[in-house]
């Protein structure tokens, strides 16, 4: 089974690594120590299962879900050192969960269960909370940039960035997922999601229309997506 850890401490992620490799049915993709790397593994890698840490800085386990496209979600077994979070996992739905440290007896039952879902072709409906920070690529680190912040988010050749007052922040997020964790952004292009809360004007013109963010930006908007942008906005 094609694999991917993500983990946030490296002598778990090397000891889940063994054990894995030692049962003979898993292919360890690689390993991620945060939610920026695990989005581009995911993105790139296309694995079938994924261990998943819960209690990690800055991007938790259950917000991470939330940052995958659907048809990329791999099967998920979260992993904790901490029974209530074991338990918050079965409410999301998760497919199982492993305790740290990892046990081998425990880990097997864990191995039939992925094994009979990858058979039967299976997926699991993960629930996951709105996004109210999004994690963006900062340095060597992770940016967090607040929702309300943003004035719109555009798709371009180089990638999703976010656009605010404070400048522009590359993120590996999609715009799919953006519109659909991140209930104030609304698509008003093909290749551009505005925030609601940020629109001062709407300004008509023959071929299109064109909004004036609060902060003076222009966006354009596409005769597509405009009766359905009026309607968000209340507008007839």
């Amino acid at each position: 089974m094609r694999t991917l850890i993500v983990d946030d401490e490296m002598h778990v992620r090397e000891e889940l690594e063994t054990l894995l490799s030692e049962t003979g049915e898993y292919l360890v993709l690689g390993t991620c120590s945060n939610a920026i790397q695990a989005l581009r593994a995911v993105k790139a890698m296309r694995p079938e299962v994924m261990f998943l840490d819960i209690h990690m800085p800055r991007v938790d386990g259950f917000q991470f879900l939330g940052m995958i496209d659907p048809e990329r979600m791999p099967l998920v077994v979260f992993v904790t050192a901490y029974d209530e979070y074991a338990l918050k996992a079965f409410e999301e739905s998760a497919l199982d969960y492993l305790l740290k440290p990892v046990q081998a007896e425990r880990l097997a039952r864990t191995t039939e269960k992925l094994k009979r879902f990858l058979r039967e072709g299976s997926r699991p409906a993960y629930e996951s909370p709105s996004l109210e920070r999004i994690p963006c690529i900062s340095g060597h680190g992770i940016k967090l940039v607040d929702v309300a912040e943003i004035d719109f988010v555009r798709s371009s050749e180089s990638g999703v960035h976010l656009v605010t007052d404070k400048g522009e922040f590359l993120t590996e997020l999609t715009l799919t997922v953006l519109e659909a964790k991140v209930p104030i952004l609304a698509r008003c292009h093909k290749q551009i999601l505005v925030n609601l809360r940020q629109i001062d004007e709407i300004t008509r013109q023959e071929a299109s229309s064109l909004i004036r963010t609060r902060s003076g930006k222009l966006v354009p908007v596409s005769r597509r997506f405009l009766p359905q942008l009026k309607e968000r906005l209340l507008i007839r």
